[in-house]
């Protein structure tokens, strides 16, 4: 049984600005299905008495203090801008105004 088919692949390449020709999508259907598979394999282990954890690996917090601290001068950190203005970076406008 196909977990997924080449419309949900179409689809989602859709919304991912992808295009792909026939081949490819079918490529993909048979690799996602297949990724799929391997992540419903998961669901099979008995993890009864296994408590969640968010990492493999024994973390702890290892940011420095929260320490405040002078920051550059505006002429340093400008210093490499390409363009400024008023003392602030300049960049392209993105948005037109209304």
């Amino acid at each position: 049984m196909s977990r997924i088919n080449e419309e949900q692949v179409r689809y989602v390449a859709n919304l991912a600005r992808l295009s792909f020709n026939d081949e490819e999508i079918k490529t993909f259907t048979t690799q996602l299905d297949d990724i799929i598979g391997f992540a419903e394999q998961l669901n099979e282990l008995d993890t009864e008495g296994i408590e969640p954890t968010t990492h493999v690996l024994d973390m702890y917090n290892v940011m420095r203090e929260d320490v405040v601290e002078p920051s550059l001068p505006r002429e340093e950190a400008l210093k490499n801008a390409p363009l400024q203005e008023d003392g602030q970076v300049k960049v392209p406008l993105i948005m037109e105004a209304d």
